[in-house]
């Protein structure tokens, strides 16, 4: 990512084992993902809308640049990720803001990850097939 813009805040938003760094600047709407257009970047209409869900809730879409590098997990955790950082860079630049992103729940970390595999068992609960004989 080249630094040559200067970026009036930055955030960090996680969700799985996605982390998402977001960097937000006064701008015309453009929105890179590790370099590419978003809409190169995901190719789902759902997690297109999910990663806009902030800026288009306080009809900013159009008043900031997004510049995003993003790493770990599925397009679906990256996209979560996204999400929350966007939400948590908005609430930086302008605190009023902070109500409405609260209610709609972006402002919220989905702690819910992938339960660890256990020993004697085939997956986290799934044990082997019993068998009597």
């Amino acid at each position: 990512m080249a630094k040559a813009k200067m970026y009036d805040t930055h955030a960090v938003g996680k969700r799985k084992t996605s982390v998402a760094r977001v960097y937000l600047a006064v701008g015309e709407g453009k929105i890179l993902v590790n370099g590419r257009d978003f809409q190169n970047y995901f190719n789902r209409d759902s997690i297109k809308y999910m990663v806009t869900q902030p800026l288009n809730l306080l009809n900013v879409r159009d008043k900031y640049d997004v510049v995003i590098n993003v790493a770990g997990g599925g397009p679906t955790g990256q996209a979560g990720a996204i999400r929350l950082g966007i939400s948590r860079a908005i609430t930086q630049l302008d605190p009023a803001a902070r109500g409405e992103l609260k209610k709609a729940g972006f402002l919220t970390r989905d702690a819910r990850i992938v339960e660890r595999k256990k020993y004697g068992v085939r997956g986290a609960r799934r044990s082997f097939q019993f068998s009597k004989r």
